[in-house]
C-alpha cells in the first residue's frame, strides 16, 4: 500500500476496490444499505455500470458478463439476495470464468428493510465462500482477494456487509504503484459447464463439492483469517462488525478474526481453542459461526448470552460479557437505550410528496378513519382494503393515513390484491404500488390479474424515480446509471400491451380526478389501472410561493391535517403552514380539500 489516503464508507470502499481490481462490468438494484457501491461505480466511465430492472435480473447480467470473462460486481440488500437467488444458485453450479463477486449487504436491526435475515446462510446453501470485511480498510482490500479467490476457485463468492461497515466512514490507505488489471473478453463454448441440463447438472455436484474441500484448505493459510495475541486466557471468535465491539470489550483477550465466514478453517480453530481457557463468539445475528464451530467438537459459548435478535453494539457485548461471567465492570451505568431518549418523530411522507393525494382519497373512500382504532387495528369491515408494496410510499401506513393494510416484498401487492379477491372478500380491493417496484416485479402481477380475470383496482404511484433509496433511475425515467439517455419504458403501453383495457392517467395533485379514476376503477368488472402521475417533491426544484390559512375562514375542522403533510401542523390552537418546507404552486391539495375555502396561495415577495 502507498500513502495516499482517503476518508471513505465501506460501500465507497467496496466500489474503489472493485474498480482497482480491474472489474469491467457493475450490475445492481438500489436497497439500503447497499445503493452507493454501484453509485460510486457508475462515476467511472471506462467500465460499464446498470441499475437492473431488480436483483434477478443483476445477478443473471452479471453472471453472463463473467461467463465472456471479465470481472463482474453485483450488489444488492440483503432482500434483494432472495429475488437474485435462483440465478445466484445457478452460479455456483456452473461455475464462472471472471471472477464473479456477490456483494450483499445485511441490516441487522431492521433500520430500511421487510425483514431481518441473516444472508451467511446462502453461502452455505450455495456451497460457495463468504468474505467478510470489519472496515472500511478491509472492504477495500478484501474485495479484491475476493475476486482472486472466485478465479482461482471457479465460483462466485458472497461479499458480506451489514449497515454499520456499509454506512461508516474510516481512513483508508490507497495503493498508488496500483496499475488496474484488464482482462481480455473471451467466451469459451463449454456445453457441459453453462448449460446446466440434469446430466450435466449431476455432473457439476462433485465438482462443487471438490471445492468446498479445496476452499477449505485455503481457509487455513488465507491472510483473510487472523490470529491475534492476547495476555488473558480468554479466546475470542469474531467477524465484521461486531469484532470492532468485541476488541473494544475484550482488550486482553486472544482473537480469531474470521474475514472469511464460510467454510471454516477447522485445524486453526483447533489450535486457536487449546491456547485458551474459554472461547467467546461474538456475532450479529443468527449462531451462524457457532453452530459451525460447535459441530467441529469446539466448545464455545455465544448466543447464550448474546441475543439473536438485532444489531449490536458495544454495550451490549459488555453486558453480554457481564452475564457470561468474563469481565466485572462495577458501578458503570448502562447506556442501552439512550437513543430512546430523543425526541420522536414520527415518520411521514414529505411536503408536496405526490403520493399524498391519492392516499387520502383512498383512506376516506374505504371510511378507513371510522373503523381503525387508534395502533391501527380494525374494529370493523373496510369498504376497501388496499395491498401495498415497497416504497417511500409505504410510510402511508401511519396515521392520519393508514392507507395501507398489507406489505410483504418488493411487488406483492397485485398477487395479494388478486389472492384477496379470488378468496371471496366482500370489500372492493386495490392494489398500491410505485413505479420502479412496477418495473422491479409489478409486471408479472398485472400479467396474473389479466390471464385469471381479477377483478381488482391497481394504482402505479409515478414519481418519475426511486425515491426510497435516493432517486436512482429505472427503466420507466430513461436514464442510465451512467447518465446516459437510454429508451424510457412507457407504462400505459406496457399495461396495454399485456391486455389492460381500462387504463387511466391524472394528475397527482388533482384530487378531483384522483377520486373519479378510482371510483370508476374501483367500479370495474376488470382488471383497471389508475396511474398517478406527478413529481417527487425532493426532486422538484420548481417550488414558487407557498400557502396560509386564513384564520378567519378557517372552522379547525382539521381536513387539511388528515393529508399528514409535515408542512401543515397545529399550534396554541391554529392550524399553521410553514412556508419554508410548502410546495406552493407544485402542490395545493389542501387548498382543495379545505371546505371552507381557508387556504390560498401567499404570494412570495421579490
Amino acid at each position: 500500500m502507498g500513502n495516499i489516503k482517503k476518508l471513505l464508507s465501506g460501500n465507497e470502499a467496496i466500489a474503489l476496490g472493485a474498480y482497482h481490481s480491474g472489474i469491467a462490468v457493475a450490475t445492481a438494484y438500489p436497497g439500503t444499505p447497499s445503493t452507493e457501491i454501484l453509485e460510486n461505480l457508475s462515476q467511472f466511465k471506462d467500465i460499464y455500470a446498470e441499475w437492473s430492472t431488480n436483483e434477478k435480473v443483476a445477478m443473471e447480467v452479471g453472471l453472463g458478463a463473467s461467463y465472456a470473462g471479465v470481472r463482474t460486481l453485483v450488489s444488492m440488500k440483503h432482500v434483494g439476495l432472495n429475488v437474485a437467488s435462483d440465478p445466484f444458485l445457478a452460479a455456483a453450479t456452473t461455475g464462472i470464468h471472471g471472477g464473479l463477486v456477490v456483494v450483499s449487504a445485511d441490516d441487522p436491526g431492521i433500520h430500511s428493510s421487510q425483514g431481518e435475515q441473516d444472508n451467511r446462510y446462502y453461502a452455505k446453501l450455495a456451497r460457495v465462500p463468504i468474505v467478510e470485511p470489519a472496515d472500511s480498510q478491509e472492504a477495500y482490500e478484501f474485495i479484491g482477494i475476493a475476486f482472486t479467490l472466485s478465479e482461482q476457485y471457479d465460483t462466485p463468492v458472497l461479499f458480506r456487509v451489514t449497515t454499520r461497515v456499509a454506512h461508516s466512514k474510516s481512513v483508508v490507505e490507497l495503493d498508488d504503484a496500483l496499475i488496474r488489471p484488464h482482462h481480455k473478453k473471451s467466451f469459451y463454448h463449454n456445453v457441459e459447464k453453462y448449460v446446466m441440463l440434469p446430466t450435466h447438472a449431476r455432473n457439476r455436484v462433485p465438482h462443487m463439492h471438490r471445492r468446498m474441500a479445496e476452499l477449505i484448505e485455503y481457509a487455513e493459510t488465507t491472510p483473510l483469517n487472523q490470529i491475534i495475541d492476547g495476555r488473558s486466557k480468554l479466546g475470542v471468535i469474531s467477524s465484521g462488525v461486531s469484532y470492532q465491539y468485541a476488541r473494544e470489550v475484550f482488550p486482553e483477550a486472544h482473537f480469531l478474526k474470521l474475514g472469511m465466514d464460510y467454510p471454516l478453517p477447522p485445524k486453526m480453530l483447533h489450535s486457536f481453542a487449546a491456547r485458551v481457557d474459554k472461547v467467546f463468539i461474538v456475532e450479529e445475528l443468527d449462531p451462524f459461526l457457532e453452530e459451525a464451530i460447535k459441530e467441529l467438537g469446539i466448545q464455545v459459548e455465544g448466543k447464550k448470552f448474546i441475543s439473536r435478535v438485532g444489531e449490536l453494539n458495544k454495550t451490549i457485548v459488555r453486558h453480554a460479557a457481564e452475564k457470561a461471567g468474563l469481565i466485572t465492570v462495577p458501578n458503570q451505568p448502562s447506556d442501552i437505550g439512550a437513543i430512546h431518549n430523543l425526541p420522536g418523530r414520527p415518520p411521514l411522507l414529505c411536503p408536496g410528496c405526490p403520493h399524498s393525494g391519492a392516499f387520502f382519497v383512498l383512506s376516506t373512500m374505504g371510511q378507513r378513519a371510522k373503523i381503525l382504532d387508534a395502533s391501527g387495528k380494525s374494529q370493523g369491515e373496510s369498504k376497501l382494503i388496499i395491498t401495498g408494496d415497497i416504497g417511500c410510499y409505504t410510510l402511508a401506513t401511519y396515521p392520519p393515513l393508514r392507507a395501507m393494510d398489507t406489505t410483504a416484498c418488493m411487488g406483492a401487492s397485485i398477487g395479494q390484491a388478486i389472492g384477496l379477491e379470488k378468496a371471496g372478500v366482500s370489500s372492493k380491493v386495490v392494489a398500491v404500488i410505485g413505479d420502479s417496484t412496477f418495473m422491479h416485479s409489478g409486471i408479472t402481477g398485472v400479467i396474473d390479474a389479466i390471464y385469471n380475470a381479477a377483478k381488482i383496482a391497481i394504482v402505479i404511484l409515478d414519481n418519475g424515480t426511486t425515491a426510497m433509496t435516493g432517486h436512482q433511475d429505472h427503466p420507466g425515467s430513461g436514464i442510465s446509471a451512467q447518465g446516459v439517455v437510454t429508451k424510457a419504458v412507457d407504462i400505459e403501453q406496457l399495461v396495454r400491451g399485456a391486455g389492460v383495457n381500462d387504463v387511466k392517467v391524472v394528475n397527482a395533485f388533482d384530487i378531483k380526478s384522483i377520486r373519479a379514476a378510482l371510483k370508476s376503477a374501483l367500479d370495474s368488472e376488470e382488471v383497471s389501472i389508475v396511474i398517478v402521475r406527478g413529481k417527487c417533491a425532493v426532486r422538484n426544484k420548481a417550488r414558487q410561493n407557498s400557502r396560509r390559512v386564513d384564520i378567519q375562514k378557517c372552522n379547525d375542522c382539521e381536513v387539511c391535517l388528515r393529508i399528514g403533510c409535515p408542512a401543515i401542523y397545529k399550534e396554541e390552537g391554529k392550524i399553521i403552514i410553514n412556508a419554508l418546507t410548502c410546495m406552493g404552486d407544485q402542490c395545493g391539495i389542501c387548498e382543495q380539500l379545505c371546505p371552507k375555502q381557508a387556504i390560498g396561495i401567499f404570494r412570495d415577495s421579490k
